[in-house]
């Protein structure tokens, strides 16, 4: 039988790195963040830092390692050696990655493991105040009426987001004009000054402009009204059965990384997610419905998020910027 590098190298290590569990943690430990500074992903780690330092007795360095959709920091987890000194939040767009950037340079089930699914939010499909639409079913009569005229924000190609209303849009047997954008900030903007007609963006990112009165929020994504946006009707409810996406965070491991060392970090991430303070603040500022899901609930989460938006992306022929 054929051994794979990666075999061999885990093999050679698995004596020492056996030892390391015994003592974990070490004196530092690292959470690579996938995206730039100021990002959803950013915010949790720095809220968790300091509280998780704590609970595991050692330094918690977060550091942000950006670029290619999160695949740049992605790549470089995937490749240190899975001895529990290295760990990786990872956005939505993690799971679409595979199928709209063209070529990884790691395998995103085989070269990393599930540690945590920290939670997950709707995506909200909002317009400005300016803008005539009461409700997802006024966009949709009007790209009937007038197809290829009726644009949305995303913030970028290949984005959840803009998966998601690529496989709304065809549910509806419509045609929207995806106008992609380089972050939410960019796309915001655009969205409060008309230039474009939608928005479909994170709660984190559209709530703040929804709660001044804006942008009006049409509907959401997810199986269930958000408890900050009950007015609101889901697309679900908006005549789509069975229509979900959501935004959601998670944490990986190199794949090979002990078992035991998983089931530590993830408890320790878990209950300080989990402190009143900190949930709390998750929950009312970027509308989080917390899972603290285990490493098999994470993974069977992954793969149907993979099944979901690698069809949509193989479908329609979607690339990332």
């Amino acid at each position: 039988m054929k051994l794979t590098r990666r075999a061999l190298v885990l093999g050679a290590m698995a004596v020492p790195i056996a030892a390391q569990a015994q003592a974990w943690p070490p004196s530092n430990i690292r959470v690579v963040v996938a995206y730039p500074p100021g990002g959803s992903s950013d915010a949790i780690m720095r809220l968790v830092q300091v509280p998780l330092q704590e609970r595991l007795s050692t330094t918690v360095i977060i550091e942000n390692r950006a670029g290619a959709s999160g695949s740049v920091g992605t790549a470089w987890v995937a490749k240190s050696p899975p001895d529990g000194n290295t760990w990786l939040i990872v956005f939505d767009n993690h799971a679409a990655n595979p199928f709209v950037l063209p070529s990884l340079p790691y395998d995103t089930e085989k070269d990393l493991d599930p540690v945590l699914l920290i939670g997950t939010a709707p995506y909200l499909i909002a317009t400005s105040k300016a803008k005539p639409f009461q409700n997802l079913q006024d966009v949709i009569e009007a790209a009937k009426r007038s197809p290829g005229t009726i644009s949305y924000a995303s913030v970028g190609s290949g984005s959840v987001g803009h998966l998601a209303m690529t496989l709304l849009a065809q549910r509806a047997g419509v045609k929207l004009v995806h106008v992609p954008y380089r972050g939410g900030g960019p796309a915001m903007t655009d969205a409060l000054g008309g230039h474009v007609d939608l928005l479909v963006g994170s709660t984190a990112l559209s709530m703040p402009q929804v709660n001044t009165g804006n942008l009006r929020a049409l509907a959401q994504t997810g199986k269930t009204r958000n408890q900050f946006l009950t007015q609101v009707p889901t697309v679900i409810e908006s005549g789509f059965p069975d229509f979900e996406a959501y935004a959601w965070w998670g944490i990986f491991a190199p794949a090979g990384t002990p078992k035991s060392i998983i089931k530590k970090f993830g408890k320790a991430l878990a209950d300080t997610l989990g402190e009143e303070r900190i949930s709390k603040q998750l929950v009312e500022t970027q509308q989080v419905t917390l899972l603290l899901g285990g490493p098999e609930a994470e993974r069977e989460f992954l793969a149907k998020q993979m099944q979901i938006w690698g069809k949509v992306a193989k479908d329609n022929d979607i690339k990332a910027d």
